[in-house]
């Protein structure tokens, strides 16, 4: 069955660096359009940044441009959000979330969700 297994999450400083790393299996990696997703406490689950089945194509929330980078090694079935100059508005629980085109259809699966709590 599909996977989607996150990692890397924890507590960071303000201003510090953390790398999330999510691994799928059960589908053909190349066929999955990635995203991150991110959901506060008493928030809303949001969109964080995704990228096309080729990671030819990038897009970010407003609120992580140019601190954020999604990235996905097709060859290791894996997807990566770096997370640079991190801010106490970053902590949310943190979610990949795969979209993986069949022939009829597209279904969206979600992986664990890994906390990330930024902190001084």
């Amino acid at each position: 069955q599909v996977q989607l297994v996150q990692s890397g999450g924890g507590l960071v400083q303000p201003g510090g660096s953390l790398r999330l790393s999510c691994a799928a299996s059960g589908f053909t990696f190349s066929r999955g359009a990635m995203s991150w997703y991110r959901q506060a406490p008493g928030k809303e689950r949001d969109v964080v940044a995704t990228i096309t089945r080729v990671g030819s194509i990038t897009n970010y929330a407003d609120s992580v441009k140019g601190r954020f980078t999604i990235s996905r090694d097709n060859a290791k079935n894996t997807v990566y959000l770096q997370m640079n100059s991190l801010k106490p508005e970053d902590t949310a629980l943190y979610y990949c979330k795969a979209d993986v085109s069949y022939t009829f259809s597209t279904v969206a699966y979600w992986g664990q969700g890994t906390q990330v709590t930024v902190s001084s």
